[in-house]
């Protein structure tokens, strides 16, 4: 083949640290327009991103230039330096250094954003941690809940 082509869907998922300011309402819409922006800025597309108080879910599709690793790295360490500069509240926000991507087929990705778009209301009846538990089981990933959670 002499060109290189790819459009793969991945689900990112990272949470605030623990004990730290929490994202507030006021920011969050600009905070996930600045992310999308940094997804853009390293050639993949951003999809929908949503979340609530203390994590944030990203639907976007990979870039095939940029690893997966890279593309969380550049997110959590822009969006934290950015998100301090909004107000006095996140002078020590930081996020968790652990994420989680999964794979995203075509035919749920409609499926996807549905629930990325309606963190707030599965939040009320599920919390993060019990939601991100069913995210490893149902991708078969093998985890030790001790480092799941650590800062």
């Amino acid at each position: 083949m002499s060109q290189s082509i790819s459009k793969i869907f991945v689900h990112m998922i990272f949470h605030v640290k623990s004990h730290r300011p929490r994202i507030r309402e006021e920011e969050e819409k600009e905070l996930y327009a600045y992310m999308g922006a940094i997804i853009k800025d390293n050639d993949s597309i951003p999809v929908i991103i949503n979340g609530d108080k203390n994590h944030v879910h990203i639907l976007c599709v990979m870039s095939k230039n940029i690893p997966l690793a890279k593309l969380f790295e550049v997110i959590k360490r822009h969006s934290s330096r950015w998100i301090k500069t909004k107000n006095k509240h996140y002078t020590q926000f930081a996020w968790q250094g652990g994420y989680g991507g999964f794979s995203v087929s075509p035919s749920l990705h409609e499926k996807t954003k549905l629930y990325i778009k309606n963190q707030k209301e599965h939040h009320k009846k599920m919390s993060f941690q019990e939601e991100y538990i069913l995210f490893l089981k149902e991708y078969g990933i093998d985890y030790d809940e001790k480092y799941l959670w650590s800062d």
